[in-house]
């Protein structure tokens, strides 16, 4: 029997398998070429805040402010991108958000760094829509300085 089952398998063709490894190159994952949303540093509290950076590179600080609407306020500041000095002022601002913090729970690092994600989503669309609309309006009074 033992003769009958290796002349069996002699007949039996498998399908050939290559295995191929792919080796994914080293990432330097700092915090200046990082290709992700990154947060620097987070001080939790009912006073939080810090700083990160955005996909695409531009630098982003945020804090929970007391306000008048709502008991608490994540305000998120998008800087542009680029920044000549470490300490952003007032005239570096690309875009910036405020949102209630009123389901965030302020003592959790996870909880703080996802409502500073969305806020941040949230200030670049702003910036987009923003930009889009200054296009509009630069060539609409082009058009009207032309007409007159």
């Amino acid at each position: 029997m033992a003769v009958a089952l290796a002349s069996t398998l002699r007949f039996v063709r498998r399908p050939k398998i290559e295995v191929v490894t792919y080796v994914q190159p080293e990432i330097d994952m700092t915090a200046h070429n990082a290709p992700v949303f990154v947060i620097d540093d987070l001080s939790i509290g009912p006073y939080a805040h810090g700083f990160g950076q955005t996909r695409d590179g531009r630098t982003f600080a945020f804090q929970v402010r007391d306000s008048t609407l709502h008991r608490r306020t994540l305000h998120v500041e998008v800087y542009r991108a680029d920044l000549e000095t470490t300490v952003p002022d007032s005239s570096d601002i690309e875009a910036f958000v405020d949102r209630s913090v009123v389901d965030v729970d302020l003592c959790d690092e996870r909880s703080i760094s996802a409502a500073v994600r969305d806020a941040v989503a949230e200030a670049e669309s702003i910036a987009v829509n923003a930009s889009e609309g200054n296009a509009v309006r630069a060539l609409l009074s082009r058009i009207t300085s032309a007409i007159s």
